[in-house]
């Protein structure tokens, strides 16, 4: 985008603090400004003003996305069937319904072939959100999603399929640490790595400029990624075989150890069939460890994991923030901060995406209302800005 824009908007959320109503000048798809003091703008500059009523803020990080997977209830069929160029037009569609919902960063922790890696290809302006990658996620012969290609178990196979990753351009290393529903392996409750192979991988991975990210469910699969060193964990449910059970000593562990927890419970956890009682039971006792995880200090990270189920469609991240507050026990601005600077700093990206502020990326979201005093005004969107180009 060439020269200067400046939007005005009624308050301004820079990410981790309201700082009131402001001018926020965008140039060469950075933040050049931001101004609080009322001057006139550049004469140069090209005005927007969204009016008093408007809210603006970072553009949403979603830290758990499936482009590849299509939010329908056969998730696994139609990715088998579908070719790279048709999966590709489908994921397209899925990144482009996330940004329309002003979520203008995803990392997407499981594909097929790579592939969002080829999306990612068409640059920033290509009205897409920016994606972090994982390609296919490492998982025992037979594990869970292993349809998705990233099947490996003895020293030689992890070594070499974090070395593939890291040279191919991904930024994480995704593990299948546990079971889960997708495509046959092991329960969510049951784990499919030992130690010694995780910390293998772990190693390999930051060896190679990578983070690690590990699919958990069960205690034991949350306590050997912990002694491993990853660097987030995903899902977090503390699933057992009679339900969900969370101990003392292992919440204190995670909200101790300084990474991320992903907490990625919308409407239907793993366990139980989607409306049956026990799945709301399950998904209540997830939520009530989900507020003691924040209660003890954790790090907590929204991320939806768009695509694996109807539910969670790849533009539900917005609606997701209500449970951070109604579910977990956070604040709304608790809320706006996990989904920017604090997803930010978890993913790596800390002073380049989460924040308005100078020098940061120009991913920005208008919307209309105070979200502050009613988060579903996260939902009402004006505009969206990716890269400091307009992309709504």
């Amino acid at each position: 985008m060439g020269g200067l824009f400046v939007l005005r908007a009624g308050q301004v959320f820079d990410g981790e603090r309201l700082i009131g109503r402001a001018a926020v000048m965008l140039e060469d798809g950075r933040v050049a400004d931001v101004d609080t003091t009322g001057a006139p703008p550049p004469l140069a500059a090209s005005v927007l003003d969204f009016g008093s009523e408007s809210f603006l803020m970072p553009g949403l990080i979603d830290a758990h996305v499936h482009l590849s997977l299509g939010a329908t209830a056969d998730v696994v069929g139609p990715l088998l069937e579908a070719d790279d160029a048709s999966l590709l037009a489908s994921m397209r569609a899925a990144a482009e319904r996330a940004l329309s919902a002003g979520v203008t960063t995803v990392r997407d922790l499981g594909d097929r072939g790579f592939l969002s890696l080829a999306l990612r290809e068409r640059g920033p302006r290509s009205g897409l959100p920016e994606i972090l990658a994982s390609g296919p996620p490492l998982t025992p012969p037979g594990g869970h999603c292993h349809f998705l290609g990233g099947e490996a178990t003895s020293e030689v196979e992890v070594r070499r399929a974090v070395r593939e990753r890291a040279e191919r351009g991904c930024e994480f290393v995704k593990v299948m640490v546990s079971g889960g529903g997708l495509g046959g392996g092991c329960p969510a409750y049951e784990s499919q790595y030992d130690l010694a192979t995780l910390r293998r991988i772990v190693e390999e991975a930051h060896r190679a400029g990578c983070r690690a990210a590990a699919h958990v469910h069960g205690p034991g699969a949350i306590a050997d990624s912990l002694s491993a060193g990853f660097d987030s964990l995903e899902h977090v449910t503390f699933l057992t075989t009679g339900g969900v059970d969370a101990d003392a000593a292992l919440v204190g562990r995670v909200a101790a150890s300084g990474g991320a927890a992903t907490v990625t419970v919308t409407s239907r956890p793993p366990g139980p069939s989607s409306g049956s009682p026990g799945c709301a039971e399950i998904e209540r006792a997830i939520l009530e460890n989900h507020g003691r995880l924040w209660r003890a200090g954790a790090r907590l990270v929204p991320g939806s994991d768009a695509g694996v189920s109807p539910d969670r469609p790849h533009d539900v991240l917005p609606s997701y923030l209500s449970t951070l507050v109604g579910g977990i026990g956070m604040i709304p601005e608790d809320a706006l901060r996990a989904a920017t600077s604090v997803a930010a700093k978890s993913l790596g990206l800390a002073g380049r995406k989460g924040r308005i502020m100078q020098g940061a990326d120009a991913d920005v979201l208008v919307v209309r209302g105070d979200p502050l005093s009613d988060l579903d005004a996260v939902r009402d969107v004006v505009a969206v800005f990716r890269d400091g180009v307009r992309a709504l």
